[in-house]
């Protein structure tokens, strides 16, 4: 997985981010893993070479395992590759797992195709589907009312501009429908001061905005969560890499909330009934690249990487509530 977005750095090929780090974090590698955003196969050849006896690998993207087909079969039966999407991922493994590893984000092979509608950097139809089905960019830039477009660019991207954005948009598509990637990143490139170097590109937080309500993606992380700690065995790593602080807030909450016996409370809030922790974080704090991966991937400087280690104690649901997120009405 790359980035929320992109960067107007040249392609690199595909490069596991913080792939070292979170072998490192969660050795020694044993037993069943699930590598939850399966992707290019990284991170699962990765955690096969370093000692998993299987991995399963899920992705909502049929791409995925098309692209995966003349090397998968390789590993034979340490290898399973299942559709669907994370959230449902103890259903889909069907058993308990030693690990769980979950790189978000938008992939490379995503990236990089100029028909899948997720580059603000080349040409394209609006898409950003990684299922491939469903609503799609085109169709939330085209029909959302203004003050919905402007919520997804304020809570999903952080865009301090969501305003004046959905009004150019709702200005724009009343002349005739957007299409285009770039017709989309020109349109929010104008309502922007221009980029100085060094950063992002002007589009990067609307681009990440759409595409984060095209796929659900923070339902599907919460429920992915959720999900991972009722298949995880006690003693059982999950390690998260996230790329923007909207996704590493709710991974850090979610974590806190489940490392957290509850109880103390203050004259604010009464005390909580005490639980037992379902995670212990180990480490901590997160993790981010080292010299040494920014050198070989300089797109990885906005990674983190969050890692617990199951306990035994029942799983539960966390309250929404409580992670901060975004309360929006169903995009369309």
């Amino acid at each position: 997985m790359t980035a929320a977005g992109e960067t107007d750095e040249p392609r690199a090929p595909h490069i596991p981010v913080l792939l070292r780090a979170l072998l490192k974090a969660v050795a020694p590698v044993e037993g069943v893993w699930l590598d939850g955003t399966f992707g290019a196969g990284g991170y699962s050849r990765g955690l096969l070479a370093a000692g998993a006896t299987q991995v399963i690998g899920i992705d909502r993207d049929p791409l995925a395992f098309d692209l995966a087909a003349p090397w998968a079969g390789e590993y034979g039966d340490r290898l399973r590759l299942v559709a669907g999407t994370f959230s449902d991922l103890d259903r889909l493994a069907g058993q308990l797992l030693d690990g769980v590893a979950l790189d978000l984000g938008v992939s490379s092979m995503q990236l990089d195709r100029a028909e899948r509608g997720f580059s603000f950097m080349q040409d394209g139809p609006l898409d950003m589907r990684m299922g491939q089905a469903g609503v799609s960019a085109a169709d939330i830039v085209n029909q959302a009312p203004e003050a919905l477009l402007a919520d997804i660019l304020y809570h999903y991207g952080e865009e301090h501009a969501a305003r004046r954005i959905a009004r150019a948009i709702v200005t724009e598509r009343a002349k005739g429908p957007i299409t285009s990637t770039l017709q989309l990143a020109r349109l929010v490139e104008g309502c922007l001061p221009r980029k100085k170097p060094g950063q992002s590109h002007p589009a990067t937080r609307s681009f990440q905005a759409i595409r984060i309500a095209v796929n659900d993606e923070l339902r599907q992380l919460v429920e992915g969560l959720e999900a991972a700690e009722r298949a995880l065995k006690p003693g059982g790593k999950l390690a998260v890499v996230t790329f923007h602080s909207l996704e590493d807030r709710v991974v850090k909450r979610f974590l806190a909330e489940r490392s957290s016996s509850g109880g103390g409370g203050s004259r604010h809030a009464p005390a909580a009934h005490a639980q037992i922790p379902g995670f212990v974080l180990t480490p901590k704090k997160a993790i981010g690249p080292d010299n040494s991966e920014l050198a070989d991937n300089p797109r990885a400087r906005s990674a983190r990487l969050r890692v617990a280690t199951r306990s035994d104690a029942p799983a539960r649901s966390v309250d929404r509530d409580r992670l901060g997120l975004p309360l929006l009405p169903e995009v369309l």
